[in-house]
């Protein structure tokens, strides 16, 4: 029940100080989060790469007020993709997006995230990579499936995501997997109403399952976005029953949980991709994942308790 809790607090200003003034707090905020800024992160890129892995990196940041600040966080992925192209890892190395940091929520939101996006995906893929529009709130999605939508028209293999709590997400995965879409099924962390969203996690995992079918079943790319050991075995199972080759799907986890099941899955000779956040206004991702899994704020309060 805690879930709920945290991520009332990622709203919340005063939370937001209090926790960011914690000394603790960028100890353990690193972990999540390798870096601050570009720079931070080739390094972590090539490691990665390096161990067999492969990426989905994401400059964290939420709190678009101006479009000047959607033009820089613009900007920052055009950065990112420049420093991306002497590594030459061409897919093994995407970007993930969140369409609210591009002025989705502004005056004409839909038209300015999708004017500051589509450079973003041109330019990833001049150098051999490609983009996934991540999934916020449920308000949100309309406009993000409609940019995803205008953008497969000339960029085929733009991503997706789709969020197993909410109702409409079955019908939604029937028409990606019919279009052949790279999708990332996640289970969602966001708090959402229970007038759209399964609230019990036992309906949330079903619901997984039944998507996560649908996907396999279909046309596009399923990427299985989950680090809970059962679903990760239900994915193999039904990629298999799918006659689904390695290359055909992948898996997808957070950079600093179970590192050692990348590394175990990669290995076995499956696609196994890291989502790599970086960046200064990291105080929104930290809290939903502490919200995502308890071992996560248990280790948060550990730490605050034995460094504070």
């Amino acid at each position: 029940m805690l879930g709920p809790v945290i991520l009332a607090a990622s709203r919340s200003d005063r939370m937001r100080r209090l926790i960011s003034a914690a000394p603790v707090t960028k100890q353990v905020v690193d972990r999540f989060i390798p870096g601050e800024d570009v720079d931070d992160i080739v390094p972590v890129v090539r490691d990665l790469a390096d161990n067999g892995l492969e990426l989905t990196m994401d400059v964290v940041g939420e709190d678009i007020t101006s479009p000047a600040q959607a033009a820089a966080a613009r900007d920052a992925y055009l950065e990112l993709v420049d420093r991306l192209k002497p590594l030459e890892l061409g897919t093994r190395a995407e970007m993930s997006v969140k369409l609210s940091m591009f002025g989705q929520a502004l005056e004409d939101g839909h038209e300015l995230a999708l004017k500051n996006v589509r450079p973003v995906v041109e330019a990833a893929a001049e150098i051999g990579t490609t983009v996934t529009l991540d999934a916020e709130d449920h308000t949100t999605l309309d406009s993000m499936f409609a940019i995803h939508e205008e953008l497969r028209k000339d960029f085929p293999q733009t991503g997706c995501v789709i969020q197993a709590y909410l109702f409409r997400t079955e019908a939604d995965a029937r028409r990606l997997a019919e279009s052949g879409s790279r999708v990332r099924l996640v289970k969602g962390a966001y708090k959402e109403p229970a007038s759209v969203a399964y609230q019990d996690k036992r309906e949330i995992d079903r619901a997984y399952v039944r998507i996560l079918r649908t996907l396999m079943e279909g046309e596009g790319y399923p990427m299985i976005g989950s680090h809970d050991p059962r679903l990760i075995a239900i994915g193999q199972e039904l990629a298999h029953q799918a006659g689904r080759k390695l290359d055909e799907y992948e898996f997808q986890m957070l950079y600093g949980i179970r590192t050692d099941e990348h590394l175990r899955l990669a290995a076995e000779g499956h696609r196994m991709r890291v989502y790599t956040a970086y960046g200064t206004d990291w105080y929104g991702y930290f809290m939903r994942r502490l919200a995502e899994k308890p071992a996560n704020l248990r280790f948060f309060a550990r730490s605050m308790l034995t460094k504070g």
